[in-house]
């Protein structure tokens, strides 16, 4: 499974018309790399999650 590096999701739409490139339909990036280990992918959620609390 892949998840967004950025916000941890699972919701990756992969392009590849553009090359090797993956868009988050969450938080919106862009970009070749991609995480594939659930436990870090839960850590950026949470980590995400946190910091988007503090913005708001």
């Amino acid at each position: 499974m892949k998840f967004c590096p950025k916000c941890g999701s699972k919701n990756l739409n992969y392009l590849p018309w553009l090359g090797e490139i993956y868009e988050c339909r969450d938080c919106g990036y862009r970009g070749p790399l991609v995480v594939e280990d659930g436990e870090i992918a839960e850590a950026l959620k949470k980590r995400y999650d946190d910091s988007d609390k503090e913005e708001g």
